[in-house]
């Protein structure tokens, strides 16, 4: 409707031809135009769709989560090494460190991997702790049980990392406990001592392997009794801020 008068007005004597045809093409590149674009409004939603699940597929089928997922897997296989032929095989507790090791290794990694390329999904932020204690218990059990490592060791480690993991659920109303240097030095101390003492060690390096696990259990503590006047300051003042909140409120 737009094109005929525009040529109407293109000047006097312009042929009523010309004006029609400048109308039926206007008409046309509308019609032509509104067609694409309904036919692409109408295929909008589907592509939508189909992308944003291959996001979703992407997101949770990553490197980061892959390898969370490897040292889940690993926990059974360790555990078997562990365990294969009484225990005390030093062969089989080799191929135990090795997984052991792997294990520990992916945990650095993965995280790394999360956050530097925007990697971090639901699944890797309940996975990753989970795959990280699981090995980790694992490993102390079977030493306490092989009678390598007295039972007091593995319930002070496996208490403070469980009580922790409740204390920040317990505080998350208020705040997100932050990792701190120390729980990264501990954690590193922790996966050191424990892989000295699957292997099967003799002489000097198994009295290293003792002062480096009696470090590791101080850590253990000490970062533990950390977190938590982290969790009572957060505490209060999360109480605070509410309470401000709410006099401000009445005001």
């Amino acid at each position: 409707m737009t094109g005929a008068p525009a040529s109407a007005a293109g000047g006097p004597g312009a042929p009523g031809t010309r004006g029609a045809a400048g109308a039926s093409s206007a008409s046309g590149k509308g019609t032509s135009g509104t067609g694409a674009t309904g036919a692409q409004g109408s295929k909008t939603p589907r592509g939508a769709k189909l992308s944003a699940a291959a996001v979703n597929q992407a997101s949770l089928w990553n490197v980061a989560n892959l390898l969370t997922m490897l040292r889940l897997v690993l926990v059974p296989g360790f555990v078997a090494l562990m365990l294969a032929d009484g225990g005390y095989d030093p062969v089989w507790r080799a191929w135990a460190w090795a997984a052991f090791a792997v294990a520990m290794i992916t945990d650095v990694f993965d995280g790394h991997l999360a956050r530097t390329y925007n990697l971090v999904t639901d699944f890797g932020k309940i996975a990753d702790p989970i795959a990280d204690k699981a090995i980790m218990g694992a490993a102390l059990i079977c030493l306490s049980s092989l009678g390598d490592l007295p039972w007091w060791v593995t319930g002070v480690i496996l208490g403070r990392e469980l009580g922790i993991t409740l204390l920040r659920f317990v505080v998350i109303r208020y705040g997100v406990i932050p990792a701190s240097r120390g729980g990264k030095i501990k954690t590193l101390t922790q996966g050191v001592a424990v892989g000295m003492y699957v292997l099967a060690l003799t002489g000097p390096l198994a009295t290293l392997r003792f002062w480096v696990m009696a470090v590791a259990v101080a850590l253990t503590v000490l970062t533990g009794l950390d977190y938590v006047r982290q969790a009572i300051v957060l505490r209060r003042q999360g109480l605070a801020e509410r309470k401000a909140a709410a006099e401000d409120a009445e005001a």
